[in-house]
């Protein structure tokens, strides 16, 4: 991007982040008395209308994001391909699994991506994994493979999550961005927290937790394992020798205020974008921005939905970017 251009571009981006939802008005979302009264409040804020449901809602919110990054790159999102590949493995995982049901699925694929669904389902339906992109292509035969031998689904999923996991960190580093390159360090070092609390939980082998954990500059996967193999205070002290020392006492708690701690770090670390006039950080800070704030909807209308007391919704809701 040209100076001039990169100008335009945030300048744009600062009127759209006038629209993001506040702390403020994710309170009122709480204190509202049923699903209904919610999306009212969120038509108000241009979210759904003409009675469309509220899986309609988000989805259309998600796809106004990408629409958004594209107008303002000319189409191309290369340059974001970091939040996106995670769609491209989701669906990859999606496709190996639909291949052994009897019965097909319908919604089970990401419509945002790198790879068209089209050609990673050719791929996986031909067994012809040359025509994925280089970086998929072994993921996808190993995890194929595994889920046809033995049907162990959980194994498919270990493989094909880590290679995600790579992929996402190698995007970060490579791009050249301080905001893509700190995002990719925290999401893996966060699912590999994730992973290794599971890998206790379920007792599982270091063999099994090698296949699961991905590289990261901020954790020694090594010294996880060992800690790991030993219990969940032996994983705990070693974390609290790591910058996530912060987290131990929300592990304690549960996994879902784990993820919410997560969720909260990638926004604290991406808020100072608020006040950067240039380069492609603004325009990163809000897809995530956006991502979060749909995710806290989420959160929110299935509580109202599902009549789980507001007390306990608001345990589970992230920090909004402005």
């Amino acid at each position: 991007m040209t100076d001039r251009y990169n100008v335009y571009a945030v300048a744009r981006i600062r009127t759209k982040e006038m629209s993001l939802l506040t702390g403020t008005f994710l309170d009122q979302l709480l204190s509202a008395p049923d699903e209904e009264s919610c999306v009212k409040l969120l038509n108000e804020k241009g979210w759904g209308g003409d009675g469309i449901g509220t899986e309609k809602m988000l989805e259309d919110e998600h796809r106004k994001i990408w629409d958004v990054i594209r107008d303002l790159m000319d189409g191309d999102v290369s340059a974001f391909q970091v939040f996106l590949y995670a769609n491209d493995y989701h669906n990859l995982k999606a496709a190996i699994k639909d291949t052994v049901r009897s019965e097909k699925l319908t919604g089970i694929f990401m419509t945002e991506g790198t790879v068209p669904l089209k050609t990673i389902r050719e791929a996986v339906e031909t067994r012809d994994y040359t025509l994925l992109p280089e970086r998929m292509r072994k993921a996808a035969e190993e995890a194929a493979d595994v889920l046809l031998k033995t049907r162990d689904g959980q194994v498919c999923d270990c493989i094909i999550d880590r290679a995600a996991l790579v992929d996402i960190l190698k995007a970060g580093k490579d791009s050249g961005e301080n905001i893509l390159s700190l995002y990719a360090e925290l999401t893996v070092a966060c699912a590999d927290i994730k992973a290794a609390v599971r890998a206790v939980m379920t007792k599982k082998d270091r063999i099994f937790m090698e296949r699961m954990l991905a590289p990261c500059d901020t954790l020694s996967l090594p010294e996880l394992m060992d800690a790991a193999g030993e219990g969940m205070d032996s994983l705990y002290r070693y974390l609290e020798k790591t910058s996530y020392a912060d987290a131990v006492p929300v592990l304690k708690k549960s996994p879902s205020a784990f993820e919410r701690w997560c969720d909260n770090r990638i926004i604290e670390t991406i808020r100072p974008e608020i006040h950067n006039p240039f380069g492609l950080g603004p325009l990163a800070a809000y897809i995530l921005a956006r991502e979060n704030e749909i995710k806290t909807v989420r959160i929110v209308l299935s509580g109202k939905k599902n009549d789980i007391p507001e007390n306990s919704v608001r345990e589970r809701v992230r920090e909004m970017y402005v």
